[in-house]
C-alpha cells in the first residue's frame, strides 16, 4: 500500500521518438492519429513503466507522457471552463511565482494553458476522459493484482485559483464569490475520482505548487500589498484546505491520496519558491487530511526538518532529498542521514522511536524530472541513475519496497 519506501514525483523525460510525432501534429496540423501518436504514446508508456519496474518502483506512473504540461487536460474538459488566450496581466495576481516567469512584454501574460469558470462547473464523464486514458496506458503495462499501485498525479483543485487577482478564476455571471465557486470544484473533483477508482485507481498524488507558496516571504508580502485581497493570505491558505478535503470527502477508504508540495522544476531546472514549512506546517499536517505530504528537501530553500515534529501519527511524509535539477548524483550515506535525521524530528513529538517513525517515511527525488515537454538538464541515463540511487538508499534503510 502506498506510499512505497522509493518513490518519485511522476513525470519522467520523454523519448524524442514520442516529442517529434507531437510537434509534427502541431506543426502541420494534421490529427494525431494522421500522425500515429495513438500507438506511439503507448509504446513509449509501457517503456517507461518497464523502466520503473526494473529499477525496483511499485507507484509506477505514466510518466506523464500524454501531458504537455504537469497539469493535464483536467480543467479544460470540465464543462464552463473557458481557455484564455493573451490574457491581460490585471487578470493575475503579479506576485505568484508562475505569473512572475511569464509576464511578457507589453503586460501580457498567459502562463500555460490557463483556464477561467465562464459558466458552472460540471463534470461530463463523456467529454473528461484524458485522465481515464492515461490510467488505462498504464494499466496495460501492470498486472491486474498490482493496478492498486499505480500513481496517478493531478493537480491541485486550486491552480487556476490562485494565480488570479480576487474573483477573476470565474465571470460574475458563473459565482458571486469564493465560496459558491470551491463547492463546485469539489463537486467536479470528486466526480473525477470517483470516474477513476471505478476504472482501478486507488493512488492519487495532488500536485500543489500553490502550499509551498505560503512558504514564501516574497508571496506573502504581494498578498498583504494587494488591495484587492478579501481577507489575509492564511484565511486563503484554510480555504485551500477545506476545498481539498472536500474533493477527497467521498473517497473510500482504500483509496490513498497525497500531496506534493512543489516549489518548481520548470524549463531549465528553475525553481519559483523558497522558505521553510515552518510557517504553515502545524496547520497543513493537522487540517489537510490526506494520507502523505511529499515534501521537497534538496536544498535549503526548503528550510530544516524541524516542522515534521507537527505530522501526526496517522500521517506519512515522503522526503525529496535527490534533486532532479543537477546531474551529480548525491552521496548515498549523506542522504541516509538526513533521512534519520528527518525521522528523528518526526519521532519527537509522537512519542516514537526512530525506527517507529521510519515506518512513516519515504524517500524520493524533490520533483519530477520533466514537469513540462522539454527543456531540461539531465539525461535519460542521469535520470535511471538517480531514480536507481533511491532504491538502493531505501534499501539500505528499510529493506522493504
Amino acid at each position: 500500500m502506498a506510499p512505497f519506501r522509493a518513490e518519485h514525483m511522476g513525470s519522467l523525460l520523454r523519448p524524442q521518438r514520442l516529442l517529434d510525432v507531437r510537434e509534427t501534429v502541431r506543426e502541420k496540423g494534421i490529427s494525431p492519429e494522421e500522425a500515429g501518436l495513438p500507438a506511439i504514446e503507448e509504446e513509449a508508456v509501457g517503456k517507461v513503466v518497464k523502466m520503473q519496474q526494473d529499477l525496483g518502483f511499485e507507484a509506477v506512473t505514466s510518466g506523464e507522457y500524454s501531458r504537455t504540461r504537469f497539469w493535464g487536460l483536467m480543467w479544460d474538459e470540465f464543462e464552463g471552463t473557458v481557455r484564455l488566450q493573451d490574457a491581460e496581466a490585471a487578470m493575475f495576481r503579479l506576485y505568484h511565482p508562475d505569473v512572475v516567469s511569464l509576464i511578457e512584454t507589453g503586460r501580457q501574460v498567459m502562463p500555460g494553458d490557463s483556464v477561467v469558470a465562464g459558466s458552472k462547473l460540471k463534470h461530463n464523464p463523456k467529454k473528461s476522459q484524458s485522465n481515464l486514458h492515461e490510467l488505462r496506458l498504464v494499466q496495460k503495462s501492470v498486472p491486474e493484482s498490482k493496478w492498486s499501485n499505480i500513481k496517478f498525479t493531478m493537480i491541485t483543485p486550486a491552480w487556476f485559483h490562485m494565480r488570479y487577482k480576487q474573483g477573476r478564476a470565474y465571470s460574475s455571471d458563473a459565482y458571486p464569490n469564493d465560496t459558491e465557486y470551491f463547492k463546485d470544484v469539489a463537486k467536479v473533483y470528486q466526480a473525477e475520482l470517483d470516474q477513476l477508482y471505478k476504472a482501478g485507481l486507488r493512488n492519487v498524488q495532488f500536485d500543489d505548487p500553490g502550499l509551498a507558496y505560503f512558504c514564501s516571504d516574497k508571496f506573502r508580502q504581494g498578498w498583504a500589498e494587494d488591495l484587492d485581497n478579501i481577507g489575509s493570505v492564511d484565511d486563503l491558505l484554510d480555504a485551500y484546505i477545506e476545498l481539498y478535503n472536500d474533493c477527497i470527502s467521498k473517497l473510500p477508504a482504500d483509496f490513498h491520496t497525497g500531496v506534493h508540495l512543489c516549489r518548481g522544476n520548470f524549463i531549465g531546472g528553475r525553481f519559483f519558491s523558497e522558505g521553510g514549512y515552518d510557517v504553515i506546517a502545524q496547520k497543513l499536517f493537522s487540517k489537510l487530511k490526506v494520507n502523505t505530504f511529499y515534501l521537497e528537501y534538496d536544498t535549503e530553500r526548503a528550510g530544516g526538518f524541524e516542522p515534521l515534529k507537527f505530522l501526526p501519527k496517522d500521517k506519512n511524509v515522503v522526503i525529496g532529498a535527490v534533486s532532479t535539477k543537477l546531474r551529480e548524483l548525491e552521496d548515498k550515506e549523506e542522504v541516509k542521514n538526513r533521512v534519520y535525521q528527518a525521522a528523528d524530528f518526526v519521532a519527537e513529538s509522537s512519542g516514537q522511536s526512530r525506527e517507529e517513525a521510519l515506518k512513516r517515511i519515504s524517500l524520493s527525488p524533490q520533483c519530477g524530472f520533466s514537469t513540462h515537454e522539454t527543456g531540461y538538464p539531465l539525461s535519460e541515463e542521469d535520470e535511471k541513475r538517480k531514480l536507481a540511487l533511491i532504491r538502493q538508499i531505501a534499501d539500505k534503510i528499510w529493506g522493504e519496497p
